[in-house]
C-alpha cells in the first residue's frame, strides 16, 4: 500500500476532499519526522509507537578491500506495534 492507496482510502471513508486528505497525512508525517529529529518518541495508543534505537558502536569488514572499518554509535528510527495491532495481523 503506498501512500497514494492511503489518501485515497481515507478520502472514501470520510468524504473528505483527497488534496485536504493529502495535506493532513504529509502534516502527519512531517510532525512524527520532527519529533523524532529533536529524539523524542512517538506513541499513538492502539497502532503503535515510533522509537529511537541506539545501535552500539561496531567493528565490520569490507570484503572488497579486506579492511576493517569502525562503525559509529548511531541512532536508527524503528516502528513498534501494539499489542491489538499484533494480534489482529496475526
Amino acid at each position: 500500500m503506498t501512500k497514494a492507496d492511503i489518501v485515497n482510502q481515507i478520502a472514501k471513508s470520510t468524504g473528505v476532499e483527497k488534496i485536504q486528505v493529502q495535506a493532513i497525512v504529509e502534516a502527519f508525517m512531517d510532525s512524527v519526522k520532527a519529533a523524532m529529529a529533536e529524539g523524542q518518541n512517538v506513541y499513538l495508543r492502539g497502532f503503535g509507537s515510533f522509537i529511537i534505537k541506539k545501535r552500539a558502536m561496531k567493528v565490520a569488514r569490507n570484503i572488497s578491500k579486506n579492511t576493517t572499518i569502525t562503525i559509529p554509535e548511531h541512532n536508527i528510527p524503528a516502528f513498534k506495534p501494539s499489542k491489538s495491532f499484533s494480534n489482529e495481523i496475526q
